[in-house]
C-alpha cells in the first residue's frame, strides 16, 4: 500500500516503480582462491582495456569452487575489484561453505546460473515470428537498441558509445563502433554482421572480445562473427 499526503493531488504519480528487467552483466569465473593470482591477472585485464571495466557491473561465479577447501576473503576481495572501478553484484554457484563465507561478509548469493550444478549446453532461442526490430536509422553515442525476442536489424550505423543487443542475431547495415550483444539470453547459435567491424566490443551468448582483441587484419571490413567451441570467430564477407 502506498501512503501519500492528505494534500497530495489524486494524480500524483508515486516516487518510484519497481519492475523486473534483463541486462548484461560481466560474469567472473574464479578457478582458484589464490588472492595474489588473481590480482596479478585482474591487473593484466585491465591493463588491456582500462575503460571498458569502469564501473561494469559484475557478478562472480563460484561454480568451479564446488569442492574447494578453503574461502575466499569476499569483503578484500570486493574491495579489489571496486579499487579497478568494477561494481561487484554478487556471487551465484559454488560450494555451500563458500556460499556461507559470502553471506557473512554481506555479499548477496544470486540463484545458480544451472540446475543441480551440472553445466548444461543452452538451449537454441528461436525468434519469435515478427519479433525482430527493424531500425531504419543510425544508432548515435549513448543510445541503445534491443530485441528482445529476436533478431536486430539496423539500417544505419552503429556509433561509439552505443549499445546493440539482441536474444537473436545483429544486423549492421553500416559500421559497427559501439557494443554489440547477440545472443544474450544464451542463444550459442546467433550471429553479428556488420559492413565494418569497428566494435568497442563484440559478444555472442556472453562470449567477448573487446576492441584491442580484435585483428588488424579484421578492422574496418564486412565480417560476420560467430561462436565455435566458445571461441568468437571472425569472417569476412566477400561482396
Amino acid at each position: 500500500m502506498l501512503l501519500r499526503s492528505p494534500h497530495a493531488p489524486k494524480e500524483e504519480l508515486p516516487p518510484f516503480e519497481l519492475k523486473g528487467s534483463l541486462f548484461t552483466l560481466t560474469v567472473l569465473h574464479l578457478f582458484q582462491l589464490d588472492r595474489t593470482a588473481i590480482e596479478r591477472h585482474l591487473a593484466e585485464k585491465i591493463k588491456q582495456a582500462p575503460s571498458f571495466f569502469s564501473n561494469t557491473p559484475v557478478v562472480i561465479d563460484l561454480e568451479n569452487m564446488t569442492e574447494a577447501k578453503d574461502t575466499l576473503d569476499f569483503k578484500g576481495f570486493y574491495e579489489l575489484l571496486r579499487g579497478y572501478g568494477m561494481i561487484p553484484v554478487g556471487v551465484r554457484n559454488g560450494a555451500q561453505k563458500v556460499q556461507a563465507a559470502a553471506r557473512l561478509a554481506g555479499v548477496p548469493v544470486l540463484p545458480e546460473s544451472r540446475a543441480g550444478g551440472v553445466s548444461k549446453k543452452p538451449e537454441r532461442v528461436e525468434p519469435t515470428p515478427n519479433r525482430n526490430l527493424v531500425i531504419n536509422h543510425p544508432i548515435r553515442s549513448g543510445q541503445e537498441a534491443y530485441a528482445a525476442d529476436g533478431d536486430l536489424i539496423i539500417l544505419g550505423s552503429v556509433s561509439a558509445g552505443a549499445d546493440v543487443a539482441a536474444a537473436g542475431n545483429i544486423h549492421v547495415y553500416g559500421a559497427l563502433r559501439g557494443r554489440a550483444l547477440a545472443g544474450v539470453k544464451g542463444d550459442t547459435e546467433a550471429w553479428i554482421f556488420c559492413h565494418s567491424l569497428e566494435a568497442e566490443l563484440i559478444s555472442i551468448a556472453g562470449h567477448y572480445q573487446i576492441s584491442e582483441q580484435i585483428e588488424s587484419a579484421d578492422r574496418a571490413k564486412a565480417v560476420q562473427i560467430h561462436l565455435n567451441q566458445e571461441r568468437l570467430i571472425i569472417e569476412h564477407l566477400i561482396r
